[in-house]
């Protein structure tokens, strides 16, 4: 059973640059263990690294494990425009420029990487270890897997509505305009990314009182993610991945998420009564964390 506190550590600014553009992360470095291993973590759809991932790092910090926390090029205190620019493209460039980061720092073991990934990022690493060999284990919390569950799950009135939205915004790329922006959560009833009746009080939650974080995003991923299906990568990850999921999800198709799990040859699924984002706090975020931090013990 891990520790809820043991090691001491140390949080320590540590940028890095991908495609030009500085990110912005931060090493948590457990005091007294020689070359620890190292978790590199970063957010979901939208959101900043602030956003109840230090709650993570710090657990997973204070059981001897060397933390990577990062945003995303256009988010939190990294550079870049616009501003909250998601897309899946650009979020694995900057995980792999992270993970060159990581790997070219002194004082931490480099064989020994696990990724940390929530929601849109559990999808990111799933993509990211299909293919990096060396990454030794994967952690995936209410993972995205698959565009076309989750756009059947949304709906077709949703998939009507974002359309125009995401032609809009992609018309104003091509003739050199500033981004047509929708919102990144809402009521149900209002148009946005998350509008589930779970989303904006569960999102909202995450968001630290002091955040500058405006609740918009580029309306072109409503097309752009629409190819994007994790699952299809499954079948080639070959380090040991823990695989959680929401049985009462509104965002993300639990079956599609079991089904990718069962592709993995070393993959473990844990099922939780809840929805996508109780994980993040409670009970549930203890009962999560402590499952995570003696899988990551386990395996690194």
């Amino acid at each position: 059973m891990p520790k809820t506190s043991g090691y001491k550590f140390l949080k320590v600014p540590s940028n890095f640059t991908s495609k030009n553009i500085q990110c912005s992360g931060k090493l948590y470095m457990p005091e007294g263990i020689d070359a620890p291993p190292v978790v590199i973590i970063a957010h979901g759809f939208g959101a900043e690294r602030t956003f109840g991932l230090p709650a993570y790092a710090e657990t997973f910090a204070a059981n001897g494990l060397a933390v990577y926390l990062f945003d995303y090029r256009c988010f939190g205190a990294s550079g870049g425009e616009p501003r909250n620019y998601v897309d899946q493209v650009r979020h694995i460039q900057d995980w792999k420029s992270a993970i060159a980061h990581v790997r070219s720092l002194p004082g931490i073991n480099t064989n020994k990487i696990a990724l940390w990934g929530s929601s849109f990022s559990g999808g990111h690493i799933i993509a990211i270890a299909s293919k990096d060999h060396d990454i030794s284990a994967i952690v995936a919390q209410v993972p995205f897997v698959d565009s076309i569950s989750t756009t059947f799950k949304l709906g077709f009135k949703f998939l009507m509505q974002a359309t125009p939205h995401a032609v809009r915004d992609l018309s104003r790329v091509l003739t050199f305009r500033s981004p047509h922006y929708v919102k990144l959560i809402g009521q149900p009833g209002e148009f946005a990314i998350m509008n589930t009746p779970e989303s904006y009080p569960g999102y909202s939650a995450m968001i630290p009182d002091d955040s500058k974080w405006e609740n918009k995003c580029p309306a072109r991923i409503l097309l752009r993610f629409a190819l994007y299906r994790p699952i299809a990568m499954a079948h080639k990850i070959q380090c040991p991945a823990l695989i959680m999921l929401g049985e009462k999800d509104s965002l993300i198709d639990a079956r599609a998420v079991e089904k990718t799990a069962g592709k993995m040859p070393k993959g473990e699924l844990v099922k939780y009564p809840f929805g996508h984002f109780d994980i993040y706090s409670g009970n549930e975020f203890k009962e999560a964390v402590k499952r995570q931090t003696e899988f990551l013990l386990s395996h690194l």
